[in-house]
């Protein structure tokens, strides 16, 4: 492994802030694309593709148990190649072509006077193949951050850049979506108050994100989960209470704060959960002499999917079961005009892919298994990876748990500014417990989760420079 760089030999790589930026890219373009299914694919399925809630949840389970299956292959696929472009950023360029038109059709309803069967059929397609691509790219963009050093601190770093970057994706889709929708669709009322409360949910990670270092330091990494963990629990029962007990309208600020309040909460402590891939994966090197990036995160992919999975389900079994009903086009607070959703999605994919090209310019792989190590990775290395790796089964639990909360909150969101009060009160009751109840219940449980994670900082430093010493 030839190179200039005055660290190399001991694969504590420091880099450039347009490395940094490079990288973090690539999550900002997941994020453009992903997020936009995340937040706003069900209550197009519901309120203008015209499928039924309860199918919808269907879907998003079937959708989340393929993605299952098909995550440990993409890991153990990506570990033992290595492709021309780059181990693991190659398939930035190779599965992101596809995903952008994938995710583009998703949003297309050109089956709008077909029968029912037919437009669930073309839902099935389109968003299965989307989820797959977007699986091609995101395990191993996630093997990335472990690839290119093993400085702790740097990884910080990187992580906290790829977060603050993921959330300037999230705050364009949550905010812009709306916005752009109905500029698309000719609408005088823009439905600013719903761009910002969506956009709250991201608007705080330009505060904290760059801070995590700092707070990191300052309390302890199981602390800073403590403590954000909390803060997103008081803001969700703020947001409950609020809405309950008070006009909507007439406190829309109260409404704003306790938002943001809540997602402070929320994106300091799902952001810096993925700086503890990197620290599972080290711990794996260590104790089986393998480093298997790829496969880990292929089961970090498995958990967060698995989490995806249940809380993608709830939204729409809660909808069902309290009789939601699509609002009527005067009564709708976003646009119904299906090809406003489609030219705002084409948009969004677009720039997506661009920026996915961008970070395959900037990453390059530095710490990986040579091509021995490579010749034998097999799927049972996913398994026993799990079994042996406590650390990696706490984490596992914490994604699970942490992603529900968020697909239930993300899914919800747009229901809950979209005109709530012309709802029956039961479909209100089950939005705002999707909103705020069950996320903060699953809070509670991620906060029990994190407590049982053993591996800190001089653990982890200690084990690095064993690792080092014993390649070299």
């Amino acid at each position: 492994m030839a190179t200039n760089e005055p660290q190399a030999a001991k694969g504590f790589y420091k880099l450039s802030w347009l490395q940094r930026i490079g990288f973090g890219s690539g999550d900002l373009a997941q994020n453009l694309i992903y997020q936009t299914i995340s937040m706003y694919l069900l209550f197009f399925y519901t309120d203008i593709f015209g499928l039924e809630p309860g199918h919808a949840a269907v879907m998003f389970g079937v959708v989340r148990i393929i993605d299952v299956l098909w995550d440990p292959l993409v890991g153990t696929f990506v570990d033992k190649h290595n492709p021309k472009l780059g181990k693991y950023r190659a398939y930035l360029v190779l599965a992101g072509i596809p995903l952008t038109v994938l995710a583009i059709l998703c949003f297309w309803n050109g089956f709008a006077d077909s029968a029912y069967t037919t437009k669930l059929i073309y839902a099935y397609i389109t968003y299965v193949g989307m989820s797959m691509l977007y699986t091609l790219i995101n395990v191993p963009y996630g093997a990335l951050n472990s690839s290119l050093t093993r400085d702790t601190d740097e990884i910080t770093i990187l992580t906290s850049t790829r977060m603050f970057m993921a959330n300037v994706g999230g705050l364009a889709v949550s905010a812009g979506i709306p916005i752009l929708v109905a500029i698309m669709a000719g609408i005088v009322d823009i439905p600013y108050e719903m761009a910002l409360f969506m956009g709250l949910g991201s608007l705080p990670s330009f505060i904290f994100m760059p801070l995590v270092p700092a707070i990191k330091k300052a309390v302890g990494k199981k602390n800073m989960f403590y403590i954000f963990l909390s803060v997103a629990i008081v803001g969700m029962a703020m947001l409950y209470i609020i809405t309950k007990t008070m006009d909507m309208k007439e406190n829309i600020v109260l409404i704003y704060v306790a938002q943001f309040i809540k997602s402070t909460g929320v994106i300091v402590a799902t952001g810096y959960m993925w700086a503890l891939i990197p620290e599972v994966i080290s711990y794996g090197e260590y104790t089986t002499g393998k480093r298997i990036s790829g496969i880990v995160n292929a089961l970090t992919g498995i958990f967060f999917k698995a989490g995806m999975a249940a809380g993608g389900i709830v939204p729409g079994i809660v909808l069902a079961y309290t009789n939601y009903k699509a609002a009527a086009e005067e009564a709708s607070t976003l646009p119904k005009d299906p090809s406003a959703w489609f030219y705002t999605m084409l948009i969004f994919s677009l720039v997506g892919l661009i920026l996915l090209i961008f970070c395959f310019t900037q990453c390059k792989e530095r710490v990986v298994m040579d091509a021995k190590e490579t010749e034998n990775v097999k799927v049972s290395d996913l398994w026993a990876e799990f079994f042996h790796n406590r650390p990696l089964r706490i984490v596992a639990l914490f994604f699970i748990t942490a992603f529900a909360m968020m697909s239930v909150g993300n899914a919800a969101g747009a229901y809950y500014m979209n005109n709530l009060q012309a709802q029956t009160p039961l479909a209100q009751e089950g939005i705002l417990w999707l909103v705020c109840v069950i996320p903060a219940a699953l809070l509670l449980l991620a906060m029990f989760i994190i407590s049982k994670y053993e591996l800190t900082d001089e653990v982890i430093d200690k084990i690095n420079i064993e690792i080092e010493k014993r390649n070299h």
